[in-house]
Order: C-alpha cells, then sequence, then structure tokens
C-alpha cells in the first residue's frame, strides 16, 4: 500500500526538517544522558527514573520515524498566486455576519487556525479550493446549518 503524500508549503517542511533534526540530536542525548543517571543509581527493577526515561525514549524513536516518512511522502506545495483558489493560496473571505479573515491553505500536517493556516482537508478549505474572487461558497456546519461565506480576494 503506498503511502500518502504528505502537502506541504516549504516552510511547513522546513520546520519538520527542523524538528527532526532537533530530535535526534538534542532529545536523543537528554534521554540518553536522564538514562545514564537512572543506571547509576542502581536496581534497575524498582527505579522509576529508568522506566520514566525509557518510556520517554521509545516515544521520542517512534516520533522520529514518523516525521523521517512524513518528510519522504512530502511534496511542497508551490503556491502559483493564480485567479483559484489551491494549496498555498491564501485567500481574504468575509464571514455570514460580515467579520473578514485571512487564511492559507495548507496541507492537513500542518494546519493551525489560530494562526490563519486551514487544511485543504477541512470544510472551508474543501469549500474554497477550485473557486475564483466573487464566488460565494457554503460550509455545512453542527445542527445542518449551512454558511455562506464569499471570497474577496486570493493572493
Amino acid at each position: 500500500m503506498a503511502e500518502k503524500k504528505v502537502m506541504l508549503t516549504q516552510e511547513g517542511y522546513d520546520n519538520l526538517v527542523k524538528k527532526l533534526e532537533n530530535f535526534k540530536s538534542v532529545r536523543r542525548m537528554e534521554i540518553a544522558d536522564r538514562l545514564k543517571a537512572a543506571i547509576a543509581l542502581g536496581d534497575l527493577s524498582e527505579n522509576s527514573e529508568y522506566t520514566d526515561a525509557k518510556n520517554e525514549q521509545a516515544f521520542l524513536e517512534g516520533e522520529i520515524v514518523a516525521l523521517e516518512n512524513q518528510i519522504r511522502n512530502s511534496v511542497i506545495i508551490h503556491d502559483e498566486g493564480g485567479d483559484i483558489v489551491a494549496l498555498g493560496s491564501t485567500v481574504k473571505i468575509r464571514f455570514p455576519e460580515g467579520e473578514e479573515e485571512t487564511y492559507t491553505i495548507v496541507g492537513s500536517t500542518e494546519a493551525d487556525p489560530d494562526e490563519g493556516r486551514i487544511s485543504d482537508e477541512s470544510p472551508l478549505g474543501t469549500a474554497l479550493i477550485g473557486q475564483s474572487a466573487g464566488s460565494v461558497v457554503q460550509v455545512h456546519a453542527p445542527n445542518n446549518k449551512i454558511l455562506e461565506y464569499t471570497i474577496l480576494e486570493i493572493k
């Protein structure tokens, strides 16, 4: 079974690489130091510090494998700045209440709505993809509500 491609902006890719490097160099060394200190305490069978450090080590190694897979399967998004919303586009929209917000459409791995980065797989992201400025898109919200958003600008 082929692994799912991970859609990333160049910034998101660079952040994953940086995080992986930190895990492999800094975090691994920190945990190794904790393990050495715990082993120096003696009896490992009742040594909670040793057990905690081993658990943290296992978790970190799992995170490293996951990051390596994401990086290996990544596809860098290059927004061409066109007239149609696509991955990597920055879109200014008007909410039903009249409020205006700007979002960048990114892959699910680097989505962070609080930072204005919404996933192409989110309801709003899915509705925006393929649309142009001036379009009104509908998003199904909880309680069977349909919200309409107007695309004001695509960057």
